[in-house]
């Protein structure tokens, strides 16, 4: 996948200016033992994945679902769309969108950052969505984000729908120091991708999960689906609810 931060300008005064759009809030029906931000797909906002999660039985989850900023992506000749980073191709060479990825994944942190101290926190998303979520997971284990800053929240759970790994081929070699093993070693990731999917290609979630097994993130699930396309089924949500129930120690 081939991003890039291609915008005119200083970078650092560019995305001060960018404003995220609109959060909503799915609170839990139950006993509130977990926070999840959800992060939608290109062109996505946060209302349509709230609806569907507000309909899912984990009544022990609050979830977060932000909307992107809209801005220009290269991808559309540099038609504005909601996107969390910048897209030229979709392609396994070319440099990532770091800046990009690092506002998303901070404002992710800052939506976690008032959390009660018990509540277990995760994030996940679908697409590009998937990608942040995947992004912040790097973070997490390395303790700061690309530009160095300290990352600060104590994650419990990752999800990537339909979505990439950003950085694959740069995280060899960064995460030898043994607490930094050790975050990536406790944290569960859940990787989920359909064989038909023909916007980001099959292998993407597959050689993504790969790559972060191979760099020590020991408790990877990857999942599979033979008919998906790009876009999610009851099949894929039923079990990413079993899987968070079980690997959060959800009462239900």
């Amino acid at each position: 996948m081939s991003i890039s931060g291609a915008a005119v300008g200083s970078g650092r005064n560019l995305r001060r200016a960018v404003e995220f759009g609109k959060t909503h809030v799915v609170r839990p029906k139950g006993k509130h033992q977990a926070t999840i931000v959800w992060l939608h797909g290109l062109g996505d906002n946060g209302s349509s994945w709230s609806q569907l999660l507000e309909t899912l039985p984990l009544p022990n989850i609050k979830w977060i679902c932000p909307t992107a900023p809209s801005q220009p992506i290269s991808l559309f000749g540099g038609f504005p769309s909601t996107a969390w980073f910048d897209v030229v191709d979709i392609n396994e060479n070319g440099p990532d969108d770091m800046e990009g990825l690092d506002v998303a994944a901070a404002h992710v942190a800052n939506l976690l950052s008032n959390e009660p101290a018990d509540i277990k926190l995760g994030v996940g998303g679908f697409s590009m969505g998937a990608a942040t979520s995947l992004y912040s997971a790097t973070c997490f284990a390395l303790g700061k984000y690309g530009n160095g800053n300290p990352y600060p929240i104590n994650l419990s759970t990752i999800i990537g729908l339909s979505g990439w790994l950003p950085c694959a081929k740069t995280l060899a070699g960064k995460l030898e120091e043994e607490q930094i093993k050790n975050r990536a070693a406790s944290l569960p990731i859940i990787v989920c991708h359909g064989k038909a999917d023909d916007v980001v290609p099959f292998k993407f979630g597959e050689k993504s999960s790969q790559a972060l097994l191979s760099n020590g993130f020991k408790k990877v699930t990857f999942k599979p689906y033979s008919a998906l396309g790009h876009y999610t089924i009851p099949q894929e949500m039923d079990e990413l609810c079993s899987w968070l129930t079980s690997t959060l120690g959800l009462e239900g």
